[in-house]
Formats: structure tokens, sequence, C-alpha cells
């Protein structure tokens, strides 16, 4: 802040007042630059009484440097501000493998490249970031097709774009003799995700299917939490483990083997193509409002993506937040990850959804769905709702 002191002399008896008085004693050059107003110290630049006289007998005004300095600081306020930063929102699972991909994005600065900041808040559990979603505490959440096409069906306007198609499988121990589905008749099966978990039953349909097997009848299904059933399967308590595909990957580092993936089981009902089971979630009002905000973050997890596909030394940088001891763990998991994202036949793959989605229906019913027997319209994002 500069200050500014001008004194004016109001009357002649001022004048002859201060004129009678003694001359000041000639100071040093020194002495003198510093009473001339010299920035000391990082203070601000002052003009005191006698920087004014000595002005005036230099014939410059103080009242027109004065002046000077009000407009200069008036001009200065009154210049526009720098327009505020476009921000995208995304609540996500603090430990999820979004994580990575937004954690590229971050790293590089892709978001500032397209005109926006992203802000990622972590949460505790898939609930609360849906939550946060409608509560409109976060712009994007990452979820499936099936709860956004139940909740339109319920008059919310969510929209879907896939994010990747790495789904679980059955594993099982190295040295186990079950090697088809007919084997797991009688076996206890860990499942992650409870009951009506898609994975789960899009598998029970294809067993049915192709060898007339109804797992949930003919096996021992054992529900619970993916760690623990992971840990379970380890130690010999579970013959068998559906579980989410970055808990297959390091059981898989370990030496399990994949009995059967998702996405196989998905193919023998029908798909063309890997289906991408989860993606970003957001609501159509939001990219409605904002639809160059909505694609630019769109191409920034692409350009992440395009970086994560081809270079291992971005994967050694992202290690540290993969929580991974061992480099068997770490190169499962980089593949897997690799092997998820999508293709241009995955990205367009609304079709085999609803061939999926009606089996689905069948099987998992209202509970599972929803109300209707077919992807409710407008789940898809297109770019143009």
């Amino acid at each position: 802040m500069i200050r500014v002191e001008i004194f004016t002399f109001k009357s002649m008896r001022m004048r002859r007042k201060l004129e009678s008085r003694k001359p000041f004693p000639r100071a040093s050059r020194s002495s003198r630059l510093q009473s001339a107003g010299s920035v000391t110290q990082g203070g601000p630049h002052v003009l005191n009484a006698s920087n004014s006289m000595r002005l005036r007998r230099t014939g410059i005004s103080g009242l027109a440097i004065a002046i000077t300095l009000i407009c200069t600081i008036f001009a200065s306020q009154a210049r526009p501000a720098a327009a505020a930063t476009a921000q995208v929102r995304l609540a996500v699972l603090k430990f999820g493998t979004v994580s990575w991909v937004l954690d590229v994005i971050k790293h590089h600065g892709l978001d500032r490249d397209l005109g926006f900041e992203l802000i990622v808040t972590p949460y505790a559990g898939t609930l609360a970031t849906k939550v946060a979603l409608q509560a409109g505490a976060a712009d994007i959440i990452v979820s499936d097709w099936l709860w956004v096409s139940r909740r339109r069906r319920s008059g919310t306007d969510l929209v879907f774009h896939p994010y990747s198609t790495a789904v679980g499988a059955i594993m099982v121990p190295a040295t186990s003799t079950i090697r088809s589905l007919a084997d797991l008749k009688g076996k206890a099966i860990g499942v992650a995700g409870g009951p009506l978990d898609k994975s789960w039953l899009i598998l029970n349909a294809f067993a049915e299917e192709q060898t007339g097997l109804d797992l949930r009848k003919a096996t021992q299904p054992v529900f619970g939490a993916p760690p623990l059933l992971a840990q379970k399967t380890e130690q010999g308590e579970l013959d068998a483990v559906l579980n989410y595909w970055h808990y297959c990957a390091r059981l898989e580092a370990k030496g399990m083997r994949r009995l059967i993936e998702v996405q196989t089981a998905a193919r023998g009902l029908g798909a063309s193509a890997d289906i991408p089971m989860i993606g970003y979630v957001f609501t159509a009002a939001w990219a409605k409002a904002n639809p160059a905000l909505a694609r630019a973050f769109l191409q920034a997890t692409e350009r992440a993506n395009n970086l994560l596909m081809t270079s291992d030394a971005e994967w050694e940088r992202l290690r540290p937040l993969m929580r991974v001891k061992s480099g068997a763990t770490w190169r499962v998991l980089r593949d897997r990850y690799r092997e998820g994202i999508p293709d241009a036949a995955s990205a367009n793959s609304e079709r085999d959804v609803s061939r999926l989605f009606t089996i689905l229906a069948r099987i998992g019913g209202d509970k599972l769905v929803g109300s209707g027997t077919e992807v409710a319209p407008g789940t898809f994002w297109t770019g143009s709702q």
C-alpha cells in the first residue's frame, strides 16, 4: 500500500512562519538520498513534509504526483481480473484404480493444457461417491451402467461414458483340480459384491447356457469383501473366488490361475466385444451446461490412457500409488489395466450392453435393474444430450 502525505499552505502567514525557521544543516549526500524517500528494508515509499518542500524547490508539484499515484492505483484496480479456471470435481474411492489415470492427468498438467482444473476428492466407499454426485458435491464419479439405468428409470438424469472393460474372473489355485465351470459343483466359491453382483450373474447365465449348471444352487457361494475373500482363497479356505479385476491380478501374480473371465462369459452370451462395465458418470444437466468442459475432461483421460498404454516409465512413477511391493504384482496390474482400456469397438458397445441387460434383468429382476427390461434410453452419453 502506498501512503501519500500532501502538505498545502493555506495562508501567507504559515508560509512566513516556515520561512523564518533556520535552515537545516546541509546533510551528506547519503542522508539526502535517504530522506528523499528511498525505500529501505522493503518498506513503503513515503513522501514526508521535508520531501514535499524539496520537491517544490525543484518545480515538481507534490499534488500532481499524488494525483498521478492515485490515478495509477485506481487504474490497476479497474483492470479486469483474469478469468477463473473451470473446475471438474471428481469423487473417487480412496484407493481405487481410477486414481492412477487421474494422477497421470495432474502430474503432466493435461487438465491445464485443456483449459480446466481437475479436483479429486477421495471417499471411503462407492455409496459415498454416489451421494456426493447426487448432492452436487461432485461433478463426476465412477460407477456402472446398471446403476445409471436404474437411476434414470427413477427420474434422475445421470449418463454414462466408458472408462474400463477390466472386470473380474474366477481364480483358482495353481494346483487345483478345477478345470471348468462344471468342476465347480459342490465347491466353496467366494463372490465379491453380493448375490446381485453383475459379474456373478453373468457367469451364472453363461454356466447355465453352456452346461445347464446353476452356480447359485450347485456351488457353495460365500459373499464377502474383496480383500477378505482373496485372503481366504490364499489360505485354502475357499476352492475358488470371483473377485474384482485388480484383486485377481494380485492373486495371479502369486501363482493362481484364471478359470474363466467375466468378459469371456459375456462374449459367450452374445457380446461382440469387451463390454465397458464401469465408466464416468455425471448428470446430463451438467454436461449440457458445460459441454466443452465435459469433452475436455474425457480428452484428458484419453491422453492419460495413451501414456499408460505406451510408457513403462509412467507405471514406475505410479508404483507407490499402486501400493505394490513385488515386481510381479506391478507387472500384472500394469498389463491387466492396459487390457481394460476401451478400444473403438468397446466404446461403442451400447448394443451389446442392451443384450446383456436383458439377460441380467431376467436373472436379477427388479432388485438389480429396477423397472423395465431394457437399458433406460439416454444411459450412454453421446455428447448431444
